[in-house]
């Protein structure tokens, strides 16, 4: 497990994509565990960015969640993205 000041944006925000996926299926954490064949606490620490994810259970999570492994990396880009601008953009706000 890493320290949260050491999580890198991209295990962050995987674990965000996760969530914010499994929200819109209406699942809950245990629910997608079930669904993924993996422990429910192991869902929370994917979605706190405290686990990192193998191939394999991204495989497993897109197949729960409905969607396909690529669909679930591009959202996890897409949210790095938002958080790299907004975090431009706020740092210069602060200067």
């Amino acid at each position: 497990m890493q320290s949260s000041t050491t999580v890198s944006p991209l295990i962050s925000s995987f674990g965000l994509a996760v969530r914010q996926l499994r929200g819109r299926e209406g699942l809950s954490q245990e629910r997608l565990a079930e669904r993924a064949n993996l422990n429910r606490s192991y869902i929370g620490e994917l979605e706190r960015g405290e686990a990192i994810a193998s191939l394999l259970t991204l495989e497993k999570l897109a197949q729960a969640l409905n969607s396909r492994p690529s669909h679930l990396l591009s959202h996890t880009e897409r949210i790095v993205q938002k958080r790299h601008v907004y975090g431009i953009a706020l740092t210069s706000i602060a200067c």
